[in-house]
């Protein structure tokens, strides 16, 4: 536990990516291997289960603290961070700890879950006992199922491929599926990730997926791209991206977030593949009209394990295919993308099932008539356009050297609406007011104008501006309500979203997909702020 908590310190105190690199390889070459299994789950994007709910944890750390409870409640809202202000409060401890980072999660923390509370006092109280401050923030981080820290899976997977001298794209292969919280880390499991590099690299997990190619934002004009006929168009579908793999006579979905969501969607696990099969795709609700339906109807499917009948045949699921990675169990990833474009015709034709459908590539004469094509992207309920190079191979992440896709989005909805609720951020932003609640005018049933609440966003700004809107809040502060602030209305922001619908679950009656601060509106008064009435013309004109 000692070693990983100076590393998420380390790593939290720094912005600079070389410094995070040394970090993470002087870790990983020396961390024993069970403890370093836990550490690349985490590091990776895998998330803890909360073992200790939060109202324990501040019940415990007040009674452990001897502190009355309205000393810990201002200094909860000053610091804006609950295992900050645990670690704070807590008196020195007595002893030290030598316990590794997998013991504390297999033997220590997660017993505490579903445990009575008189037990999760009780090892609380002697886990405090043994920890220094970033120790006792990490365990309350872990505990509470808060983990979070500032290091991407790219920068993890590049740490590991030093340590182990194995090309780094092998290391993404090996890491696909890592943080699907249904495998527990091994020691095992981490010695075959930083092993020398075998002849049969992706047969060695069965169902495991491959590392997503990701597209780059297409920022100037199209035609820069060159001669159209080298490039191959398609709709950009709002869903969720997924590979869908058939090894061992089994299907397997998978997400880009290497979430295994198979029982989620069993008319896509029930697909009769080919033995050796990955499809690249995205998951969407179809029903019988010439669009998908809405994300919000998506939605309504993600959370559930278990899937009704009624569900399932009100919100059915297609796959869209897009691209085959694999056929008959040979990696088809180094071939151009026309070619794996005629071998994915032909699968989907022989599937021949209304769950599998094919990606639909766009005819144009020239790149003005795609741009006029690509307006008509909302009103066929999609983001935009795809655009691949036609010889471009299968990359991994993010990356140019094999050929590029491009997402060339419509620009998104905007809306000018006034901060009305600040909270404070995460890690190097805790002592910051970086979460925000946006508000738009309407009427009440006596014709009084008032702000209502319809999104929140915390992207968009530079650290230079949340300094000043940070600065703002405190002055115009007007209620607190735990970590969060009331304020006077006095700041109108630009909000870009990706898209809206109705929704009984928000005061305004509508909610937006993506918000995000697109820039500070000092031009304007609060008084010239959109109204509610201007996010339902949007509506409206979105046909939702």
């Amino acid at each position: 536990m000692r070693e990983f908590a100076r590393l998420y310190t380390e790593l939290d105190e720094t912005t600079a990516t070389n410094r995070k690199l040394e970090a993470l390889q002087g870790y990983f070459g020396s961390a024993a291997p069970e403890n370093a299994a836990w550490a690349v789950y985490f590091l990776a994007g895998g998330k803890p289960r909360q073992a200790v709910p939060s109202k324990l944890l501040r019940q415990f750390a007040v009674e452990y603290a001897q502190l009355d409870e309205w000393l810990f409640d201002e200094s909860y809202n000053a610091v804006g961070d609950l295992a900050e202000t645990i670690a704070h409060i807590l008196p020195p401890p007595t002893r030290r700890s030598d316990i590794g980072l997998a013991e504390w999660m297999q033997e220590r923390i997660g017993p505490l879950r579903g445990a009575d509370p008189a037990t999760i006092r009780s090892a609380l109280f002697g886990f405090w006992d043994e920890l220094d401050w970033r120790e006792r923030f990490l365990l309350v981080k872990l505990i509470g199922g808060g983990f979070r820290v500032g290091v991407s899976k790219l920068l993890v997977t590049r740490a590991l491929s030093a340590v182990a001298a194995v090309d780094s794209k092998v290391i993404a292969q090996r890491l696909m599926g890592w943080t699907d919280g249904s495998v527990r880390p091994t020691a095992a499991g981490f010695l075959q990730l930083i092993a020398q590099q075998s002849d049969q690299e992706h047969q060695l997990r069965g169902g495991q997926p491959y590392p997503f190619f990701l597209a780059h934002q297409l920022q100037g004009e199209p035609g820069a791209l060159g001669d159209l006929k080298d490039w191959q168009v398609e709709w950009k579908y709002d869903g969720i991206r997924a590979q869908l793999v058939r090894r061992g006579g089994q299907n397997y979905l998978w997400s880009r977030g290497e979430d295994l969501i198979t029982e989620r969607f069993p008319e896509l696990a029930a697909l009769a593949l080919p033995e050796g099969t990955v499809i690249d795709g995205e998951v969407l609700i179809w029903t019988d009209t010439d669009t998908p339906a809405p994300f919000a109807d998506l939605q309504k499917r993600i959370g559930r394990k278990t899937i009704s009948a009624k569900m399932l045949s009100e919100l059915p699921a297609v796959l869209v295919a897009y691209d085959l990675l694999e056929e008959e169990g040979v990696d088809l990833r180094a071939l151009p993308q026309h070619e794996r474009r005629v071998l994915l015709e032909a699968l989907v034709k022989g599937a021949a099932r209304p769950q599998l459908r094919l990606s639909p590539l766009i005819g144009a004469a020239s790149w003005s008539e795609l741009e006029a094509i690509r307006t008509e992207s909302r009103a066929r309920g999609v983001e935009g356009l795809m655009v691949k190079a036609v010889s471009a191979q299968y990359g991994v992440g993010r990356t140019k050297n094999v050929g590029t896709w491009w997402k060339w989005k419509v620009e998104p909805y905007a809306i000018d609406a006034v901060l009305i609720y600040a909270q404070a951020g995460h890690g190097r932003r805790a002592s910051l007011y970086t979460d925000y609640t946006f508000a738009v005018w309407d009427a009440d049933e006596t014709g009084e104008l008032k702000l209502v609440p319809f999104a929140k966003a915390y992207s968009g700004l530079t650290d230079a501006e949340i300094k000043i809107v940070d600065n703002a809040i405190r002055k115009t502060t007007i209620e607190k309500f735990g970590p969060v602030r009331s304020v006077k209305p006095t700041m109108v922001f630009e909000i870009g979203f990706e898209g809206i619908q109705l929704s009984t679950r928000h005061k305004a009656g509508i909610a937006v997909r993506f918000p995000r601060i697109l820039r500070r509106r000092d031009d304007k008064t609060v008084a010239q702020a959109d109204t509610l009435d201007t996010l339902k013309g949007l509506l409206a004109a979105a046909g939702a």
